[in-house]
C-alpha cells in the first residue's frame, strides 16, 4: 500500500454495517436484565454518519449510546443511562466525523476530569494516556500548564476542559495542533477562533457536571478476546476522594513495626490526592511525578515498577528541556544554539526537571526500595502507593532515609 493510499484512508468515511440498536442480556428467564444500546451518528457537512473508522483506518467501527443502565449484579448497581456523556455529546458542525480513537481518548480524559469539579482543570490525552494534567485558578492557565507538561506528545491530542471555553483559552489552544476539544460550552469568541481550524473536532457535553456522579457509580466494562470471547468487569472506582482517605504507611515485618516518620504537609497532601486521581487514567503499570497540581513526568505501560519510575524520570527531564526552551526562547530545544542548550541543560539538572519538591505516585506497590529511590534521588518529598508488598518495610526505610513522607491507599489502580 502506498503512502498516498494510506493518506486517503484517513479521509474516508466508511459505511459501517453495525445495526442501529444492540441488546445485551444478563441472567436467566426468571431474572433477565437487558441493556439496550443505540448507535450514535452526527450530521456534519450534510453527511449523517457515525465513526469514521476504528483503531486503524481499514477497520470499521460504531459508537453505541446506552439507553437503559439499570443493571444490578450482586450488591453492585450500574450507572444509570441518563449519566451518559461521550455518547450524548453534541459535535459542533465543523471539522469532520470522529474516529474511534478520538472517542476513546475523550473517554479517557473524562475518566480523569471527573475527579476535579472544584477548580478549572485541563487534561490532554494522546493514545489513551495523559500527556499533561493541570489545575489552576483560570482555564487558560490550566491549559498552558497541561500543554507544557509534555508539549511534544500533546501534538494532535484531545483537550478536555471542565469549564466554558473563553476566547483567552481558545487563543492558547489555537497556538498548537489539536484533534479534539471537549468542554461543557464555548463562548462566541472562542468558537470564532476555533472555526479557523479546518479539521478541529469540537465536542460540547452539556451534562459534564454529572462527571462527579461517575466517581463512585460503575458500569460494565467489556473486553473482547481474540477468539470473540468476553471478559467482563465492573469499571474502576476509587475510595480515595479526600486526603483523609489515605492510610498511614506502616507495616510489620519479622516482629518489627515500621512506620514513615514524617507526615506530609498540606501542599503535599493536595498533590498526592491530585496525582492518585490522575493515576486512575494512566495505563499500568505506571508512575507519575506531580508538582503544584501539574503532572511533571508520566511513565506508562512498563512491565516492571522500577522501569516505569525511570521512564517517568527520564521523560520529566526530556520534557523540561523542551518546556524551558519554549518558555524562554519560543523555540524547540533542538533549534537552539549549543550555548543556549548548555544553559538549559544546567538549569534542568539543577532543578531536577521540576521533580524536586514534588510527589511520586505509583498505581501498584513497590516490591523493593529501588523503585521509590528513583524519585527520592531526584528530591521528591512525598510518595503515595497502594502498599501491600511483603517488603513494604524497605520502602518505608527508604523514605525515612531521605526524610520523605509516604502514604498508602490500600487499593491498586491498574488500567489495561
Amino acid at each position: 500500500m502506498t503512502n498516498r493510499n494510506l493518506k486517503q484512508q484517513y479521509h474516508e468515511l466508511h459505511t459501517d454495517n453495525f445495526p442501529r440498536t444492540m441488546h445485551i442480556s444478563f441472567g436467566e428467564d426468571s431474572y433477565l436484565q437487558t441493556l439496550q444500546f443505540e448507535k450514535v451518528t452526527w450530521s456534519i457537512g450534510g453527511e449523517e454518519k457515525g465513526l469514521r473508522y476504528g483503531e486503524n483506518p481499514h477497520q470499521s467501527a460504531a459508537l453505541y449510546r446506552l439507553l437503559n443502565g439499570n443493571l444490578v449484579l450482586g450488591d453492585v448497581k450500574s450507572v444509570s443511562a441518563d449519566s451518559a456523556l461521550v455518547s450524548a455529546a453534541q459535535l459542533r458542525k465543523s471539522g469532520k466525523h470522529p474516529g474511534m480513537i478520538n472517542i476513546t481518548d475523550v473517554d479517557s480524559a473524562l475518566s480523569i476530569l471527573r475527579y476535579f469539579p472544584e477548580r478549572p482543570t485541563a487534561v490532554i490525552i494522546k493514545h489513551n494516556n495523559p500527556c499533561g494534567v493541570a489545575q489552576r485558578d483560570n482555564l487558560a492557565e490550566s491549559y498552558v500548564r497541561a500543554f507544557m507538561a509534555d508539549p511534544i506528545a500533546a501534538f494532535g491530542g484531545v483537550v478536555a476542559l471542565n469549564r466554558e471555553v473563553d476566547a483567552a483559552t481558545a487563543e492558547e489552544i489555537n497556538r498548537h495542533y489539536t484533534e479534539v476539544i471537549v468542554a461543557p460550552s464555548y463562548t462566541d469568541g472562542a468558537m470564532q477562533l476555533f472555526e479557523k481550524k479546518k479539521n478541529l473536532r469540537i465536542m460540547e457535553i452539556k451534562n459534564i457536571e454529572r462527571l462527579q456522579q461517575l466517581t463512585a457509580a460503575p458500569h460494565i466494562d467489556f473486553h473482547s478476546l481474540i477468539d470473540g470471547g468476553l471478559v467482563l468487569q465492573w469499571s474502576y472506582t476509587t475510595r480515595i476522594m479526600t486526603t483523609a482517605d489515605f492510610l498511614p504507611a506502616e507495616t510489620e515485618y519479622k516482629g518489627k513495626h515500621y512506620r514513615v516518620n514524617r507526615a506530609p504537609t498540606e501542599a503535599e497532601l493536595q498533590d498526592l490526592l491530585f496525582g492518585w486521581q490522575v493515576e486512575s487514567g494512566v495505563t499500568s503499570n505506571s508512575v507519575l511525578f506531580v508538582k503544584d497540581r501539574t503532572t511533571v513526568g508520566i511513565g506508562t505501560g512498563e512491565q516492571d515498577r522500577v522501569g516505569c519510575a525511570q521512564i517517568a524520570r527520564d521523560k520529566a527531564y526530556a520534557k523540561a528541556l523542551q518546556r524551558f526552551s519554549l518558555n524562554r526562547y519560543g523555540k524547540n530545544y533542538q533549534e537552539l544554539a549549543q550555548t543556549k542548550q548548555a544553559q538549559i541543560d544546567s538549569e534542568v539538572h539543577e532543578r531536577h526537571a521540576d521533580i524536586q519538591g514534588g510527589v511520586m505516585v505509583s498505581d501498584g506497590f513497590f516490591p523493593f526500595r529501588d523503585g521509590v529511590e528513583v524519585g527520592l534521588h531526584e528530591g521528591v518529598s512525598a510518595v503515595v502507593q497502594p502498599g501491600g508488598s511483603i517488603r513494604d518495610f524497605e520502602t518505608i526505610e527508604a523514605c525515612n532515609d531521605f526524610g520523605a513522607a509516604m502514604l498508602f491507599t490500600g487499593e491498586r489502580s491498574f488500567r489495561h
